[in-house]
């Protein structure tokens, strides 16, 4: 296919959180495989998690297939920006000092 992407309609576990804990939104397509350059498009997803959240679920996704060419290049891509990992530093939580903090009256 050139210029035009396969659509595949599809459904997606969703893993959303933000806590002292973790931070991160997952979406894990069902029963398909996923290669590079390939890209999913959630539509009934959460569009924002509070602080001290932790959303799951089920979603519909559609999946935009990349085209050969496309994949090619993505693959070649990858090779230098995983440097960028590189550059993430971790620290232990109890470094932070976070403390409660209260909402209202």
């Amino acid at each position: 296919m050139i210029g035009t992407k396969q659509r595949i309609d599809l459904r997606c576990q969703i893993d959303f959180e933000q806590t002292p804990q973790s931070l991160h939104a997952h979406a894990i397509p069902q029963d398909i495989e996923i290669w590079p350059g390939d890209e999913i498009l959630l539509h009934d997803a959460p569009e924002m998690v509070g602080f001290g959240e932790r959303l799951t679920g089920e979603c519909t996704a559609t999946l935009l297939r990349a085209g050969r060419l496309e994949r090619a290049w993505m693959q070649f891509r990858s090779l230098f920006e995983i440097g960028e990992l590189y550059e993430v530093g971790f620290q232990p939580l109890e470094d932070f000092n976070i403390a409660p903090t209260h909402t209202g009256v």
